[in-house]
């Protein structure tokens, strides 16, 4: 491209300075001749007059008076009608100009002068033309090269940006080149790469969180069909099938919901239904792995308490945080129910430690853990209450109580989706 854009603009140059210096050498050369010849005739009237002045007074002519009043280089006859011819200077056999004039008397004086001397002054005139040619050429050389510079290291950068945007690093560059269409070029390029990159960061935070919330169901699911080929008792098969099943379904509701919430976090599909059922089959699924870590969960408070929300939903904001008192937590884990106005109110406490006192509330950020986890599965939690209008909080760090906060009736749209922002 720079080669093109320098041999297009010296083209332009050297057309330019074809036609017009042309023009300008053959009217140069038609100006100087013309004043050439009009100085030679002007040289003759001069002499004429002084020759006419002498005939008059009847005085002789004077050859060396007239060679001081001759320019050098020339050559003039006088011929007055009477005297022999005079003549003043040398003559020259080359091309001449020549110029003529007329006393009153019949005085006649020709002056010529070489030809060679107004070719020199010509050729002098030649070579400043060519000069002036010259410089403007290099000056458009010049000039051609930074324009191309200007032009061209833009377009090989953005080239670079587009590679870069291609190779997967959506990072924009926020460049800028002072050429308004490179310019929007560069524009379209950095919301591109900042679309790829939101894009690049939902998927993976879509692999995140299905890496974290799917383990625990599959592990579940995975016990349960164990228990299936170690048993030959139908009854006991029949049960675990049915459990195994219902798991299934939870893992089906699972994927769907991370699927929704990575297209869009506040699209919620809240229903009425009862809080006790989703209690109660999670405390049912937890209660083999806590046996088996000599622990207990224990369900308590009110029953019968309906909530507005999406069941799948709430069992995995539930199962998180079963999941998170068994890895993290110590004693036994209780889940409460109580009623609070138009809210209904799920606690998930139970006697370990607690959370950091320097962590508190960002417990809730992703990739913040205070027990060298992912730091995954509570900001998932948190994204789920609120997708129904609901929310995540911690109400005590030590003992730890967290609570899901329900509404009892159907939250209006407007009023959901300010909850979740």
């Amino acid at each position: 491209m720079r080669r093109r854009l320098i041999q297009s603009t010296l083209a332009v140059v050297l057309v330019v300075i074809a036609v017009f210096g042309v023009s300008l050498v053959i009217v140069e050369t038609r100006t100087i001749t013309s004043s050439a010849q009009d100085r030679i005739e002007s040289e003759a009237l001069r002499l004429a007059g002084i020759v006419e002045a002498n005939a008059a007074e009847r005085r002789p002519i004077d050859s060396d008076a007239l060679a001081e009043q001759l320019d050098p280089g020339r050559y003039a006859r006088i011929t007055v009608p009477g005297q022999p011819p005079v003549e003043v200077g040398e003559r020259t056999d080359e091309s001449v100009l020549r110029g003529t004039a007329k006393g009153e008397q019949g005085e006649l004086v020709v002056v010529e002068e070489p030809r060679s001397i107004v070719t020199e002054e010509v050729g002098r005139t030649l070579a400043v033309v060519g000069a002036v040619a010259l410089l403007a050429v290099v000056a458009a050389v010049a000039l051609a090269i930074r324009q191309a510079n200007r032009l061209a290291s833009p377009l090989t950068d953005l080239a670079e940006t587009a590679e870069r945007l291609g190779s997967g690093d959506p990072r924009p560059r926020h460049r800028r080149y002072g050429v308004p269409e490179l310019d929007r070029v560069a524009d379209v390029l950095d919301s591109s790469a900042e679309r790829i990159g939101r894009m690049l960061t939902a998927e993976r935070r879509l692999a995140a969180d299905a890496s974290h919330q799917l383990r625990t169901p599959l592990t579940a699911l995975s016990m349960r069909l164990e228990e299936i080929t170690v048993t030959d008792d139908l009854a006991t098969v029949r049960e675990e099938a049915t459990i195994a099943l219902a798991q299934v379904e939870r893992l089906t509701d699972v994927v769907q919901r991370l699927l929704t919430n990575s297209r869009d976090p506040r699209t919620g599909s809240a229903v009425p239904f009862d809080l006790d059922e989703v209690v109660k089959q999670q405390v049912e699924e937890w209660r083999p792995a806590y046996r088996s870590e000599g622990r207990a969960i224990v369900r308590s408070g009110k029953t019968g308490v309906r909530a507005f929300g999406t069941p799948g939903a709430v069992a995995q904001v539930l199962a998180t945080l079963v999941e998170n008192a068994l890895m993290h937590g110590g004693g036994t884990v209780a889940l409460r129910t109580r009623v609070v106005g138009n809210q209904a109110v799920l606690e998930v406490t139970d006697e370990g430690p607690g959370v950091p006192p320097d962590l508190g509330n960002r417990i809730f950020e992703r990739a913040i853990s205070g027990r060298n986890s992912t730091g995954i599965g509570l900001a998932v939690a948190r994204d789920l209450a609120e997708a129904d209008g609901g929310r995540l909080e911690l109400l005590q760090a030590q003992p730890p109580v967290f609570a899901l906060f329900l509404s009892r009736t159907e939250p209006e749209r407007g009023e959901r989706e300010q909850t979740v922002r």
